[in-house]
């Protein structure tokens, strides 16, 4: 089993939004030396949450930042540009980190449509395209002539295709499945998105109508969910007081920077919040360490894959890392450095 990582670069209460673009790089330094696959960085807009906006920029400064992980974007949200750009930035974190870059692209705004029509005003119609647009970038980050076009920098000539970025198609529908399908392409759905809901349907459809690529032979299909693990139940149910709050407060519409859990304890919750909450934590997975991880290994069983991408978020960066490297010991990663799994307070010594 292969482990890896989705970076949000959440905003937290009482620290200012740049903070979490210094704390994603310091993240993916983190995820390297204990043995992670991939580190991938989302792309969110006009959000006092989830403050990654550009995650290319991101992308390039977490490549300076390692050597051997693999880097990526989940996603590039397609629509808001032309493919060719996002081929010709995305050739140049190639060049720049070769053959470690993925580019996931996803067909969903990142944030409200009013948000999207100011980045695209043709947002609507980009959204019909996409599918056109994911052919056009297979071309264009192989470095391949396309339309009369070369995207550049071109890769070495005597690079082999597994050089260029890995085109990932990225969705919670089937659309995204069907699509990763038929263009021969690997597919991961956001579990943590959906709550796991129609996980089952989209891998089926994807497996099944899949056509053999040349760097895909076979179907590649991962998923993303959210764990937190920690070195108690209650200690990890504490630190994912502040996503369950979070996630409340989205569903009326309020999106604010992360709350210390120890603030929301003291408040408590209501009873109709609590019902609120019951079904999302059922697909989350928090607890002791190796019961997330059995939890988890159960899950890719289930669902036949041999790659997770984890989503963790808590107010403490140094939780964050710990749970990190809990599962990382848990899952007995290729650590590049001994995966201590160092206490919150040591890690922020």
């Amino acid at each position: 089993m292969q482990l890896s990582i989705l970076d949000q670069s959440v905003a937290c209460a009482g620290r200012g939004e740049d903070h979490a673009l210094r704390d994603t790089l310091d993240l993916a330094v983190h995820a390297e030396a204990l043995g992670y696959r991939r580190f991938w960085v989302s792309e969110h807009h006009n959000l006092a949450t989830i403050v990654g906006s550009a995650p290319e920029i991101v992308m390039a400064a977490v490549a300076a930042r390692t050597r051997r992980i693999r880097v990526g974007s989940a996603g590039v949200m397609l629509p808001h540009y032309s493919a060719l750009k996002v081929a010709e930035q995305f050739r140049v974190l190639d060049a720049l980190a070769p053959g470690r870059i993925d580019l996931g692209v996803g067909r969903a705004p990142g944030g409200d449509m009013r948000t999207a029509l100011a980045l695209n005003p043709n947002a609507h119609a980009s959204a019909d395209a996409f599918a056109q647009q994911v052919v056009d970038l297979r071309h264009w980050t192989r470095g391949l002539p396309h339309q009369g076009i070369v995207a550049h920098p071109r890769p070495p000539a005597d690079a082999g295709i597994e050089r260029a970025p890995e085109l990932w198609v990225l969705g919670s529908s089937d659309y995204g499945a069907q699509l990763a399908a038929h263009l021969g392409l690997p597919y991961a759905f956001a579990y943590f998105f959906m709550d796991g809901q129609g996980v089952e349907q989209a891998l089926h459809l994807y497996r099944t109508l899949y056509r053999p690529g040349e760097r895909h032979p076979r179907p590649q299909a991962t998923i993303c969910v959210w764990a937190l693990a920690a070195d108690s139940d209650d200690e990890a149910h504490h630190h994912a007081l502040s996503r369950d709050r979070w996630r409340l407060d989205r569903a009326r519409g309020r999106l604010l920077p992360l709350q210390p859990p120890d603030d929301i304890a003291r408040r408590g919750f209501g009873a109709d919040e609590l019902a609120q909450l019951a079904p999302m934590r059922r697909k989350a997975f928090v607890g002791r360490a190796d019961r997330v991880a059995d939890a988890l290994r159960a899950l890719a069983t289930e669902l036949q894959l041999d790659e997770l991408v984890i989503n963790t978020w808590a107010h403490d960066p140094a939780v964050r890392r710990r749970s990190y490297a809990l599962l990382a010991r848990e899952f007995a990663l290729p650590a590049t450095e001994p995966a201590t799994a160092a206490s919150p307070a040591a890690a922020a010594s």
